[in-house]
């Protein structure tokens, strides 16, 4: 059987794949679902790892929820109301609570279209790099339901109230050029350069000191729901710690030696 997730190593960094292009790669699926939730795990588990990278097997990032899965009642989507609602809990919802939880810097390369869930799954990601063929669609009312994997928390904060609002009560798909413009996304390239655009950026991202990103990362985080109080002083803590990294120290003489630093992770 083939597995739902590729995992490959590059460096200091992680690619993850979704690997069922002939259904466009849904995510409503049990072993898709666990194979995300475990792969944050591993991830959260190994300071060498300094950034992910998401993206789909292919011409499609992902289609979402399995629509014909819908139609048959079959998997989550089956059972009575109550036993729906679980389904959903303890289904595709582990996947946004996972990736919220990955402590390290995660990037959407969106090779294709992303509809429904596959939407969402790409703003469950803190950055997102767009292919000049892919398209946005937070498309569930067009089959009679609601954003149920976290879309009206998600989609909100990467495009903003107006916006995510048009997309969801339309459920009418944006191109690339669109998302770019909206801010869903933050490069378009052409497909071929997918790829190396997102290392690119990753390459960026992992250059700085490991622990101090994972630590910026979860005050982003926190962030969103906390005080300003709150966040002074979770961040009075975790510069304490910062401070006291010999990364900090190679930092700040790289610097002042004028010369590229060379991290440790300690």
């Amino acid at each position: 059987m083939r597995d739902p997730l590729l995992i490959d190593r590059a460096g200091d960094t992680i690619v993850w794949t979704l690997n069922n292009p002939e259904a466009r790669n849904p995510i409503s699926d049990a072993g898709t679902i666990a194979a995300l939730e475990d792969a944050v795990t591993a991830v959260n588990r190994d300071p060498s790892v300094r950034v992910a990278i998401l993206t789909g097997a292919g011409s499609a990032f992902s289609s979402g929820g399995n629509v014909k899965h819908m139609l048959d009642k079959a998997g989550m989507f089956g059972g009575t109301p109550a036993e729906l609602r679980q389904g959903y809990r303890h289904g595709i919802q582990r996947i946004p609570r996972a990736l919220h939880h990955c402590e390290v810097p995660t990037i959407a390369a969106v090779n294709g279209p992303a509809i429904g869930a596959g939407c969402d799954l790409a703003a469950m990601c803190d950055l997102r790099i767009a292919s000049s063929t892919a398209k946005f669609a937070e498309s569930f009312v067009k089959v009679g339901i609601i954003p149920g994997d976290g879309g009206a928390w998600l989609l909100p904060r990467a495009v903003g109230m107006a916006r995510a609002s048009e997309m969801a009560f339309t459920g009418e798909a944006i191109d690339a050029a669109t998302a770019l413009n909206w801010g869903l996304v933050s490069q378009v390239v052409e497909p071929d350069q997918l790829l190396p655009a997102a290392h690119q950026l990753a390459a960026r991202v992992a250059a700085n000191p490991p622990h101090v990103l994972r630590m910026t990362k979860r005050l982003l985080r926190e962030a969103q729901h906390q005080s300003l109080e709150s966040i002074l002083e979770l961040s009075a803590v975790m510069q304490s710690i910062a401070h006291h990294t010999e990364d900090h120290l190679e930092a700040v003489g790289a610097m002042l030696e004028r010369r590229t630093p060379q991290f440790s992770g300690r």
